[in-house]
């Protein structure tokens, strides 16, 4: 058994920033705050995403479906139904899990890029369903659900520091969920899939129900983020299940690195953070001041932020700064 000293030692800068994060609220306003709460909730669907894409290497364009599900869900029981709020949590559940194993079942037969589209149909589908005006009276049609009750004692404004404790506890034990999977001999397994599905075929590994588990797993933790950010935004509309959920997943992953599961969580803090300075700055035109922002991260950290410093600490900002101040000698000279 590892000694404390040691495990403390190993991750000492992790509980500082934990640490932090705790005591944020000692120093920060409602705003700055909330903008944390949203970090946390899109922190959560990246992890999910990066399982699929990261660990699996099963690239989908349509998980936005698991996290406007869940949000739908939420909205449905809490506003329409009046249930209790501890009776809607397995019902989100089980609702991420069924999608999982309808979606695993019925893609799984094609793989690559066949596999995305088709993913990306399924998405498109409830998409519709959402917005359709013959199902108003339950979705809300293209307007969504507004005016979701939430407990007095977690509102998102009145108890905005409760709420805040409430997502960073859920994004730390959802991150130390998905390290225990990965870390688990299914996850092994799933890695080797990645790496060469074959291979694990060849050596009696049942490729297609690891997928399906994987499909089952990432769509309820990104069901739960839709669910706590229905929660936190007290509406559910088409937007959070449309395809540009899904590629806000897709870039925080590639920015924070594939694979590396904190990686996708620094990807939603330079997202949501950098998105919402951006869009102050320059307005509606941010972004295409993002967009060359990504260039230059992809090309400093081609493998993610994370990914990169593991590969290669620093070095390859060293060597681009190195050739981009010869450039310039050559120009001057």
């Amino acid at each position: 058994m590892q000694p404390l000293s040691s495990w403390l030692k190993a991750r000492w800068p992790w509980l500082a920033v934990l640490a932090c994060l705790t005591l944020a609220p000692a120093f920060l306003n409602k705003f700055y705050l909330g903008l944390m709460v949203q970090v946390f909730i899109l922190a959560v669907f990246a992890l999910s995403y990066d399982l699929l894409m990261g660990y699996s290497g099963i690239l989908s364009f349509g998980h936005a479906m698991f996290f406007g599900s869940g949000a739908y869900v939420v909205g449905l029981l809490l506003k329409g139904a009046a249930w209790p709020l501890y009776a809607v949590l397995p019902v989100i559940i089980a609702t991420g899990a069924l999608m999982g194993v309808l979606v695993g079942i019925v893609t799984l037969r094609v793989r690559g890029v066949y596999f995305a589209m088709i993913t990306l149909a399924f998405a498109e589908v409830i998409y519709i369903l959402s917005a359709s005006s013959q199902l108003r009276p339950w979705t809300g049609g293209d307007e969504g659900l507004h005016g979701i009750p939430v407990p007095a004692w977690m509102s998102p404004t009145a108890e905005r520091v409760t709420f805040y404790y409430i997502s960073l506890s859920f994004l730390v034990l959802m991150y130390f969920l998905a390290r225990r999977i990965v870390n688990s001999p299914t996850g092994r397994v799933l890695i080797a899939i990645r790496e060469n599905e074959a291979r694990a075929a060849t050596i009696g590994y049942n490729v297609f129900w690891y997928k399906v588990l994987i499909i089952v797993i990432s769509g309820v933790l990104a069901a739960l983020a839709g669910g706590l950010n229905a929660l936190y935004f007290r509406n559910a509309t088409p937007e959070v299940l449309g395809v540009g959920r899904t590629i806000d997943a897709l870039l925080m992953t590639i920015i924070g690195g594939m694979g590396t599961l904190i990686g996708p969580v620094l990807g939603a803090v330079v997202i949501r953070v950098l998105g919402n300075y951006l869009a102050d700055w320059f307005g509606p035109r941010w972004p295409l001041v993002f967009g060359l922002i990504f260039v230059a991260l992809v090309m400093f950290f081609p493998w993610g932020i994370v990914g990169t410093l593991r590969q290669r600490p620093l070095r390859g900002l060293a060597q681009w700064i190195k050739r981009l101040s010869r450039g310039a000698g050559q120009k001057a000279s």
